[in-house]
Formats: C-alpha cells, sequence, structure tokens
C-alpha cells in the first residue's frame, strides 16, 4: 500500500545551475542522489516547467534527460524578453530564474520522498556530505 501524494518544492530534492545567452535561459537541475532523480525525470517535464514558467515566458521550452550525472536540461527559449539587458524586469538574469525553478512543486509519494531525503548524496565532497568536506 502506497502513500498519499504530497507536495514538494524541487528545492527538496535538487539543485539547479543556470545561466542565459541572448534571449535563452539554461537550466541544469541535479538531483543530490540516484532516488531524487527518478524523481525528476517523471514529473519534471518541458511541459511543467513551461507551465510553471508561463507569465514570463513566450517560447517553447526544451527538455534533456541526462542520468549519468543525475541530471536534466532545459532551455527555454525566449525568456528573456529579447535579452537580459534590454527586458525591464528585475530579475531578468537565469540566475533568478533558476531559483524560481526550485520552487516548481512536484507529487510524490511519502515512501518516495523518504527514500529520496535519506540516500546519501553524491558529490565531489568526502564522506557524501558537503557540510563534513575538508578541502
Amino acid at each position: 500500500m502506497t502513500s498519499p501524494l504530497v507536495k514538494i518544492p524541487l528545492a527538496r530534492i535538487a539543485h539547479a545551475r543556470s545561466g542565459d545567452k541572448a534571449d535563452w535561459v539554461d537550466f541544469g537541475l541535479f538531483a543530490w542522489n540516484e532516488a531524487g532523480y527518478r524523481l525528476l525525470e517523471r514529473e519534471v517535464t518541458a511541459a511543467k516547467v513551461q507551465a510553471h514558467f508561463a507569465p514570463w515566458l513566450p517560447g517553447q521550452v526544451d527538455a534533456w534527460p541526462l542520468p549519468n550525472i543525475l541530471a536534466m536540461k532545459f532551455v527555454l527559449h525566449g525568456a528573456l524578453q529579447g535579452g537580459g539587458a534590454r527586458n525591464l524586469r528585475l530579475d531578468n538574469l537565469g540566475k533568478a530564474m533558476g531559483a524560481a525553478l526550485l520552487r516548481l512543486e512536484i507529487e510524490v509519494s511519502a515512501e518516495e520522498l523518504e527514500q529520496a531525503e535519506k540516500s546519501p548524496r553524491r558529490g565531489w565532497w568526502q564522506n557524501g556530505n558537503p557540510s563534513t568536506s575538508t578541502m
């Protein structure tokens, strides 16, 4: 028996890197571990990202799964109203939109969330935890 679905922001299971070039915003959405990646791959689609940014985004969204690095790549076309230097929005850069992407909510079961949050994180740091890493 599975538990009811809960809504969570992507920030609970992933982090993002983003940037802009001309009128495009480019996102890398990275899961902390394989359990989180399975949720991203299933729940975060180009259509959901486009709907999340609908007030700002007249163009299309392209998406690519990158399972070898537990990531999803998204390109938002027409996201900057002609380019970062041309539009009048205060939060016009891709970096601000990367933070906004992490507020996108997805639905997962309690078991899936527990597995994604309790599984060891993958990364360059020692012991699987960035806060205990020494460089």
